[in-house]
Protein backbone atom coordinates (compact mmCIF):
# COMPACT_ATOMS: atom_id res chain seq x y z
CA UNK A 1 0.00 0.00 0.00
CA UNK A 2 1.56 3.44 -1.13
CA UNK A 3 2.03 6.32 1.38
CA UNK A 4 -0.37 8.12 0.47
CA UNK A 5 -3.48 5.53 0.90
CA UNK A 6 -1.86 4.94 4.31
CA UNK A 7 -2.57 8.39 5.22
CA UNK A 8 -5.76 8.40 3.74
CA UNK A 9 -6.68 5.07 5.58
CA UNK A 10 -4.88 6.62 8.79
CA UNK A 11 -7.05 9.47 8.42
CA UNK A 12 -10.36 7.52 7.81
CA UNK A 13 -9.97 5.24 10.55
CA UNK A 14 -9.16 8.63 13.50
CA UNK A 15 -12.63 10.11 11.91
CA UNK A 16 -14.75 7.07 12.38
CA UNK A 17 -13.09 6.98 16.22
CA UNK A 18 -13.84 10.61 16.39
CA UNK A 19 -17.31 9.88 15.34
CA UNK A 20 -17.96 7.01 17.91
CA UNK A 21 -16.60 9.42 20.59
CA UNK A 22 -19.03 11.97 19.50
CA UNK A 23 -22.47 10.23 19.51
CA UNK A 24 -21.44 7.78 22.37
CA UNK A 25 -24.40 9.51 24.56
CA UNK A 26 -26.76 8.48 22.07
CA UNK A 27 -24.94 5.20 20.70
CA UNK A 28 -23.39 4.23 17.38
CA UNK A 29 -24.04 1.11 15.88
CA UNK A 30 -22.99 2.31 12.32
CA UNK A 31 -20.34 4.22 14.01
CA UNK A 32 -18.77 1.04 14.93
CA UNK A 33 -19.96 -0.91 12.23
CA UNK A 34 -18.52 1.50 9.92
CA UNK A 35 -15.23 1.03 11.69
CA UNK A 36 -15.43 -2.63 11.55
CA UNK A 37 -16.02 -2.88 7.70
CA UNK A 38 -13.04 -0.09 7.16
CA UNK A 39 -10.62 -2.84 8.85
CA UNK A 40 -11.47 -5.58 7.61
CA UNK A 41 -9.59 -6.10 4.80
CA UNK A 42 -6.67 -4.48 6.36
CA UNK A 43 -3.30 -5.48 7.20
CA UNK A 44 -4.40 -5.83 10.96
CA UNK A 45 -6.71 -8.15 10.04
CA UNK A 46 -4.63 -10.54 8.12
CA UNK A 47 -2.20 -10.36 11.03
CA UNK A 48 -5.12 -11.27 13.14
CA UNK A 49 -6.30 -14.14 10.80
CA UNK A 50 -2.60 -15.36 11.09
CA UNK A 51 -2.75 -14.77 15.14
CA UNK A 52 -6.06 -16.68 15.26
CA UNK A 53 -5.30 -19.65 13.47
CA UNK A 54 -2.42 -20.87 15.60
CA UNK A 55 -4.46 -20.91 18.43
CA UNK A 56 -5.77 -24.71 18.66
CA UNK A 57 -9.61 -25.60 17.61
CA UNK A 58 -9.60 -22.39 15.44
CA UNK A 59 -7.92 -24.01 12.06
CA UNK A 60 -11.16 -26.55 12.44
CA UNK A 61 -14.16 -24.11 13.14
CA UNK A 62 -12.87 -21.69 10.29
CA UNK A 63 -12.14 -24.54 7.79
CA UNK A 64 -15.84 -25.95 8.31
CA UNK A 65 -16.92 -22.19 8.30
CA UNK A 66 -18.82 -22.81 11.61
CA UNK A 67 -22.23 -20.70 11.68
CA UNK A 68 -22.23 -17.22 13.80
CA UNK A 69 -23.82 -18.39 17.16
CA UNK A 70 -27.70 -18.79 17.43
CA UNK A 71 -29.65 -19.63 20.45
CA UNK A 72 -33.02 -20.37 21.35
CA UNK A 73 -34.12 -19.18 24.77
CA UNK A 74 -36.58 -20.99 25.63
CA UNK A 75 -34.92 -23.81 25.12
CA UNK A 76 -31.83 -22.99 26.81
CA UNK A 77 -34.11 -22.31 30.08
CA UNK A 78 -34.39 -25.94 30.41
CA UNK A 79 -31.08 -26.50 31.58
CA UNK A 80 -29.62 -26.31 34.90
CA UNK A 81 -29.10 -22.64 36.21
CA UNK A 82 -25.32 -23.56 36.97
CA UNK A 83 -25.04 -24.34 32.97
CA UNK A 84 -23.26 -22.40 30.21
CA UNK A 85 -27.00 -22.75 28.95
CA UNK A 86 -28.87 -21.62 31.71
CA UNK A 87 -26.77 -18.68 32.71
CA UNK A 88 -26.45 -17.57 29.09
CA UNK A 89 -30.28 -17.79 28.97
CA UNK A 90 -30.52 -16.31 32.49
CA UNK A 91 -28.27 -13.32 31.68
CA UNK A 92 -29.23 -12.39 28.19
CA UNK A 93 -33.32 -11.99 30.24
CA UNK A 94 -31.88 -10.69 33.33
CA UNK A 95 -30.47 -7.91 31.59
CA UNK A 96 -33.13 -7.28 28.60
CA UNK A 97 -30.12 -7.83 25.87
CA UNK A 98 -30.76 -9.66 22.08
CA UNK A 99 -28.46 -12.20 21.94
CA UNK A 100 -28.74 -11.37 17.77
CA UNK A 101 -27.46 -7.78 18.46
CA UNK A 102 -25.11 -7.59 15.80
CA UNK A 103 -25.04 -6.78 12.52
CA UNK A 104 -25.92 -9.90 9.50
CA UNK A 105 -22.68 -9.56 7.68
CA UNK A 106 -21.74 -11.89 4.58
CA UNK A 107 -19.17 -14.77 5.54
CA UNK A 108 -17.70 -15.39 2.24
CA UNK A 109 -13.93 -14.52 3.28
CA UNK A 110 -12.02 -15.41 6.50
CA UNK A 111 -12.21 -12.04 7.79
CA UNK A 112 -16.04 -11.72 7.73
CA UNK A 113 -16.36 -15.44 8.95
CA UNK A 114 -14.15 -14.24 11.72
CA UNK A 115 -15.64 -10.56 12.23
CA UNK A 116 -19.51 -12.30 12.45
CA UNK A 117 -18.26 -15.46 14.80
CA UNK A 118 -16.63 -12.80 16.99
CA UNK A 119 -19.58 -10.72 16.92
CA UNK A 120 -22.41 -13.54 17.84
CA UNK A 121 -20.11 -15.25 20.78
CA UNK A 122 -19.23 -11.70 22.40
CA UNK A 123 -22.11 -11.59 25.00
CA UNK A 124 -20.86 -15.76 25.90
CA UNK A 125 -17.16 -14.04 26.39
CA UNK A 126 -18.79 -12.01 29.12
CA UNK A 127 -20.73 -14.81 31.09
CA UNK A 128 -17.62 -16.35 31.07
CA UNK A 129 -15.38 -13.73 32.67
CA UNK A 130 -17.46 -12.24 34.67
CA UNK A 131 -17.25 -8.91 32.72
CA UNK A 132 -20.23 -6.89 33.20
CA UNK A 133 -21.87 -5.01 30.77
CA UNK A 134 -21.07 -1.60 31.38
CA UNK A 135 -18.54 0.76 30.36
CA UNK A 136 -15.44 -1.10 32.38
CA UNK A 137 -17.11 -4.21 31.61
CA UNK A 138 -17.24 -4.07 27.95
CA UNK A 139 -13.21 -2.39 28.08
CA UNK A 140 -12.31 -5.64 29.78
CA UNK A 141 -13.72 -8.42 27.68
CA UNK A 142 -12.59 -6.67 24.30
CA UNK A 143 -9.06 -5.77 26.00
CA UNK A 144 -9.50 -10.35 25.55
CA UNK A 145 -10.37 -10.35 22.50
CA UNK A 146 -7.81 -7.70 21.41
CA UNK A 147 -4.85 -9.06 23.32
CA UNK A 148 -5.50 -12.77 22.12
CA UNK A 149 -6.01 -12.41 18.26
CA UNK A 150 -5.62 -9.00 18.10
CA UNK A 151 -8.87 -8.18 16.80
CA UNK A 152 -8.50 -4.20 14.84
CA UNK A 153 -11.48 -2.76 16.26
CA UNK A 154 -11.35 -3.96 19.59
CA UNK A 155 -7.45 -3.01 19.49
CA UNK A 156 -8.61 0.66 18.28
CA UNK A 157 -11.39 1.05 20.52
CA UNK A 158 -9.66 -0.22 23.72
CA UNK A 159 -6.77 2.26 23.00
CA UNK A 160 -8.16 5.27 21.86
CA UNK A 161 -10.87 4.67 25.40
CA UNK A 162 -8.13 4.78 27.76
CA UNK A 163 -6.01 7.49 25.71
CA UNK A 164 -9.42 9.50 25.57
CA UNK A 165 -10.28 9.16 29.28
CA UNK A 166 -6.36 9.43 30.23
CA UNK A 167 -7.11 13.39 29.85
CA UNK A 168 -10.89 14.15 30.11
CA UNK A 169 -12.40 11.86 32.97
CA UNK A 170 -9.77 10.75 35.12
CA UNK A 171 -11.85 8.75 37.65
CA UNK A 172 -13.14 6.93 34.56
CA UNK A 173 -9.92 6.35 33.56
CA UNK A 174 -8.84 4.41 36.49
CA UNK A 175 -11.69 2.27 36.66
CA UNK A 176 -11.45 1.66 32.93
CA UNK A 177 -7.37 0.83 33.51
CA UNK A 178 -8.63 -1.66 36.07
CA UNK A 179 -11.05 -3.63 34.19
CA UNK A 180 -8.75 -3.49 31.31
CA UNK A 181 -5.42 -4.69 32.91
CA UNK A 182 -7.70 -7.73 34.42
CA UNK A 183 -8.88 -8.63 30.70
CA UNK A 184 -5.32 -8.57 29.80
CA UNK A 185 -4.23 -11.49 32.76
CA UNK A 186 -7.53 -13.42 31.69
CA UNK A 187 -6.24 -13.16 27.86
CA UNK A 188 -3.01 -14.25 28.84
CA UNK A 189 -4.03 -16.82 30.94
CA UNK A 190 -6.74 -18.35 29.16
CA UNK A 191 -7.27 -20.40 26.09
CA UNK A 192 -8.75 -18.60 23.07
CA UNK A 193 -12.28 -17.68 23.54
CA UNK A 194 -12.94 -17.26 19.76
CA UNK A 195 -11.67 -20.35 18.86
CA UNK A 196 -14.01 -22.34 21.58
CA UNK A 197 -17.00 -24.04 20.13
CA UNK A 198 -19.48 -23.21 22.50
CA UNK A 199 -22.10 -25.11 20.69
CA UNK A 200 -21.12 -28.32 21.81
CA UNK A 201 -21.48 -27.27 25.69
CA UNK A 202 -24.58 -25.73 26.92
CA UNK A 203 -25.11 -28.56 29.27
CA UNK A 204 -21.64 -28.16 30.68
CA UNK A 205 -21.40 -26.25 33.96
CA UNK A 206 -20.39 -22.34 33.88
CA UNK A 207 -17.70 -23.46 36.41
CA UNK A 208 -16.43 -26.49 34.67
CA UNK A 209 -16.07 -24.40 31.60
CA UNK A 210 -14.17 -21.55 33.05
CA UNK A 211 -11.82 -24.02 34.86
CA UNK A 212 -11.37 -25.88 31.26
CA UNK A 213 -10.56 -22.64 29.15
CA UNK A 214 -8.33 -21.42 32.32
CA UNK A 215 -10.53 -18.52 33.75
CA UNK A 216 -9.08 -18.48 37.30
CA UNK A 217 -9.92 -14.74 37.82
CA UNK A 218 -13.57 -14.13 36.60
CA UNK A 219 -14.68 -10.53 37.30
CA UNK A 220 -18.10 -11.72 38.83
CA UNK A 221 -17.59 -10.02 42.18
CA UNK A 222 -15.71 -6.93 41.13
CA UNK A 223 -17.03 -3.07 40.74
CA UNK A 224 -16.87 -4.05 36.86
CA UNK A 225 -18.51 -7.82 37.16
CA UNK A 226 -21.79 -9.29 36.07
CA UNK A 227 -22.65 -9.52 39.85
CA UNK A 228 -23.24 -6.19 39.75
CA UNK A 229 -26.58 -6.73 37.38
CA UNK A 230 -25.18 -4.04 35.10
CA UNK A 231 -27.47 -3.21 32.03
CA UNK A 232 -26.02 -3.46 28.57
CA UNK A 233 -24.34 -0.48 26.59
CA UNK A 234 -23.48 -2.81 23.57
CA UNK A 235 -20.60 -0.29 22.70
CA UNK A 236 -23.25 1.40 21.61
CA UNK A 237 -24.67 -1.22 19.50
CA UNK A 238 -28.07 -1.36 20.44
CA UNK A 239 -28.63 1.97 20.91
CA UNK A 240 -31.97 2.98 22.70
CA UNK A 241 -32.14 -0.03 24.80
CA UNK A 242 -33.53 0.88 28.16
CA UNK A 243 -30.95 2.19 30.49
CA UNK A 244 -28.32 1.56 28.08
CA UNK A 245 -24.62 3.13 28.70
CA UNK A 246 -22.96 5.23 26.33
CA UNK A 247 -19.81 3.92 24.90
CA UNK A 248 -16.88 4.09 27.37
CA UNK A 249 -14.66 6.60 25.17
Amino acid sequence: MGLWLKAERSRRTLEILLRLRQHRESGNPRCLAELIDHLIDGQQMAACLRRFRQKPGAESLMARRAAPLTVDLQQLQRLPPDSLGGAYAEMIQGLGLDPSFYRVRPVESDAEWLTQRIASTHDLHHLVTGFGTRREGELGVLAITAAQIGFPAFELITRFGLMANRWINPLLFVRLQRAHAHGLRIAHAAHCLTAVEWESGWERPLSEWRRFLGINEPADGCSYGLNRRSVSSRMGMAAGAPGADPVFF
